[in-house]
């Protein structure tokens, strides 16, 4: 019998000490690979449209614009896989009488350079100063994962306006709940927390949320609604969309602008 056991507890150690490598062997996964579960990079775009180049620390950005003659812009952040020239036409229709700049970031098209948090916010504040420096009355408009790095701009510059599309308050706290069994706050590089810089934004702000969006939990938005100051922001649900679909709305045109 005491065979039996003896064989038994060596067996239990070493079933406990491959699951204990790979588990650690997955949290490495996660630490490693982790950029490339957040940034989904396009490839150089066929879309032709008017671009220019923006030398930043490091990189080049390649942002698509129309320009003009006039003293109101929009500045718009994409999604972590937008390819933010095919955004052009419905910006063209929701503001005709603006200058627009819409940057692919650091690795997207033919940007160069890596994305990373720091990056893209860095860059983000030095496209607003150029753009400001045209046009003095900037509106900020982010989606997804350009939600966060349009409210870091909004937190740091004399914004307009700051329309927030599919919003969260975190990545760290979407990440914690897809993994909750690994320790994400130990692992995790790039947390985008709007959270922490809501307070600080004082422009007029809109959160569109698509009813049944499926990557970000009507939770995570609220949890950001409720860090701005009062009367700051304000939230809008975008009725039978998700995450993805948000902006074929017919009211996604006029939420952009501010009509309902």
């Amino acid at each position: 019998m005491s065979g039996i056991m003896s064989a038994v507890i060596t067996a239990t150690i070493k079933f406990a000490s491959l699951g204990a490598l790979l588990y650690m062997g997955l949290c490495a996964f996660l630490f490693l690979f982790q950029r490339s579960l957040i940034y989904l990079p396009h490839p150089p775009s066929s879309h032709h449209r008017q671009t220019l180049t923006v030398p930043v620390d490091g990189a080049e950005v390649v942002v698509t614009v129309r320009q003009g003659e006039t003293q109101e812009a929009v500045l718009y952040f994409g999604g972590n896989a937008e390819d933010v020239s095919y955004s052009l036409p419905t910006f063209e229709t929701a503001f005709p009488g603006h200058a627009l700049y819409m940057p692919h970031y650091r690795g997207y098209g033919d940007s160069t350079g890596k994305p990373s948090e720091a990056a893209l916010l860095a860059d983000a504040l030095a496209l607003f100063d150029m753009v400001h420096e045209k046009h003095p009355h900037v509106v900020v408009v982010g989606r997804s994962l350009g939600s966060s790095v349009a409210v870091h701009v909004a937190s740091q510059r004399s914004v307009a306006q700051l329309v927030l599309v599919t919003p969260f308050d975190s990545i760290l706290g979407l990440a914690q709940k897809l993994y909750p069994f690994f320790p994400v706050r130990w692992l995790l590089l790039d947390r985008f927390e709007s959270a922490r810089f809501a307070p600080k934004v004082t422009a007029p702000t809109v959160l569109l949320i698509a009813e049944m969006d499926e990557i970000v939990p009507r939770q995570s938005a609220e949890d950001l609604l409720g860090r701005f100051a009062p009367g700051v922001a304000e939230m809008k649900i975008v009725a039978g969309t998700g995450h993805n679909t948000i902006s074929r709305s017919p009211d996604y045109i006029p939420l952009l602008q501010g009509r309902r």
